[in-house]
């Protein structure tokens, strides 16, 4: 039996104004998380490459914003940081649950900002959200403008109509199977000081 693909809403792939993008980032700051906002997908690639602490184990969120901006290939291919994902043993499932949970730092993004500074992120497995919400000792994520939205009912209907199908489609195309929208987290603060950073960019990236 063959799952119908569901149709994207695609007036969630418009980025946002420049005002709109201002207004999450100082939303952002007030509930305790550290904002740099940069234009281009180049300038944000460049600074998470700044960000990003030497010597710390770094796991990559499967995040088609990493991909797309060349953030993933930086971390896990070009040997300049310790990569999780290239220590851990191919198909050990246990030790990526483990070691994936805990890591010194995260990187990803999320599929949604609220100009009142809420994130949501959507998984099938989960697996990096609990590293986003506690786990990691650092998080740092990459968010294009596309992805600010004025209030949360709003980036419930994002991830829904939008992220979820795109997901869908990528997964089905990249490994014959359907994808799932199995756990939403909806980060509304950060309560520990610098442990968490949102590179906000002022054009559209990954979905």
């Amino acid at each position: 039996m063959t799952t119908p693909t569901p149709v994207a809403d695609e007036k969630f792939a418009r980025p946002a104004t420049d005002e709109a993008i201002d207004r999450a980032a100082g939303a952002l700051r007030g509930r305790g998380i550290t904002v740099d906002v940069v234009d281009t997908v180049p300038g944000a690639r460049q600074r998470v490459n700044e960000l990003l602490p030497p010597g710390k184990a770094v796991f990559t969120a499967a995040s088609e914003t990493l991909r797309l901006s060349g953030i993933t290939e930086d971390v896990d291919e070009s040997g300049r940081f310790v990569s999780l994902r290239e220590q851990l043993p191919p198909g050990d499932i246990e030790q990526f649950r483990l070691r994936g949970t805990t890591p010194d730092v995260i990187v990803g993004s999320v599929h949604a900002v609220t100009e009142g500074g809420e994130l949501l992120a959507a998984s099938a497995s989960g697996s990096q959200l609990a590293p986003y919400a506690a786990g990691a000792a650092q998080v740092l994520w990459v968010i294009g403008a596309q992805k600010v939205v004025p209030d949360l009912d709003t980036a419930l209907r994002r991830i829904r109509t939008y992220s979820f199908p795109k997901e869908h489609a990528r997964c089905l195309e990249a490994y014959g199977q359907p994808s799932v929208l199995s756990k939403i987290l909806i980060i509304e603060r950060e309560i520990f000081p610098g442990r968490a950073t949102a590179v906000l960019v002022r054009e559209p990236i990954g979905f």
